[in-house]
């Protein structure tokens, strides 16, 4: 039995299909009761005596504050600049042939992970007590100059030091995760095109790893404007949350006594 054919001009003029969207009841009612919830809560807070608003309002400009978020963000930029450039280094330490740099590199990580953050920084505050010179030279034969430590009063390039050689652990497996990533097909045509090993990290490597490295990169720069507050174990108290913790240690509520 022969089959009617169908017209191009009747498939034209075809009755468009009419798409219902699917409707989420349950998204809009979770939104309703999170809006609701966020805005009792401020609501409560700011109607709370307890806060002190007031008090926020009066040191929000404070020169004292000022000074500590110039001191905050300045650890941050200094111990993420020695992490980065360290991390880059203990990575590829972690990936060379040389058993000797690799497991180095591997130690290093190890103690500097496995240990609390706090901890480091209260050796690194400790470091002009136990190490009170460092002598120059050749060992036995000359001595070229020395350092007095406790001179220095160095507190701030101690927390420096202890927050940037903490994060470079970390850092460094970020960046070998990121050169992990790279195919092995890249390296093999790099050396086919002669180029030596340390061009084909800088060159054809590395930059490819950065779509890996960049992301948890500003996860860590976050983290590390927060862990800022433990310098307090240097000690270091110029930086924002030891300003803070000094202005309400003399007024002993967080605000002016007339708040």
């Amino acid at each position: 039995m022969a089959h009617p054919v169908e017209s191009v001009g009747a498939r034209d003029t075809a009755a468009p299909i009419e798409a219902v969207p699917l409707r989420h009841p349950g998204q809009w009612a979770a939104a309703v009761v999170v809006v609701a919830l966020v805005g009792l809560f401020v609501y409560g807070a700011a109607t709370n005596p307890a806060y002190r608003w007031r008090t926020y309002a009066s040191y929000l400009f404070d020169t004292r504050v000022l000074t500590g978020v110039g001191y905050t963000l300045a650890l941050t930029v200094l111990a993420m600049l020695i992490a980065v450039v360290l991390g880059v280094t203990l990575a590829v330490m972690r990936l060379t042939n040389n058993p000797v740099l690799r497991y180095c590199a591997w130690v290093y990580i190890w103690i500097f992970r496995g240990t609390p953050v706090y901890v480091q920084l209260v050796f690194w505050g400790l470091f002009g007590s136990i190490y009170k010179q460092i002598d120059i030279g050749v060992p036995f034969v000359t001595q070229f100059a020395h350092i007095n430590i406790q001179a220095l009063n160095a507190a701030f390039f101690f927390a420096v030091i202890g927050l940037g050689l903490n994060e470079a652990a970390y850092m460094a497996e970020i960046v070998r995760a990121g050169i992990s990533s790279v195919g092995h097909g890249q390296t093999e045509a790099s050396t086919a095109l002669g180029m030596s090993w340390a061009q084909t990290m800088r060159r054809t490597v590395l930059p490819q790893a950065m779509r890996v490295i960049i992301p948890p990169t500003g996860n860590e720069l976050i983290s590390m404007l927060k862990t800022t507050s433990l310098v307090a174990a240097v000690p270091f108290s110029l930086e924002l949350y030891g300003r803070t913790r000094d202005i309400s240690g003399v007024n002993w509520l967080f605000g002016p006594k007339s708040a």
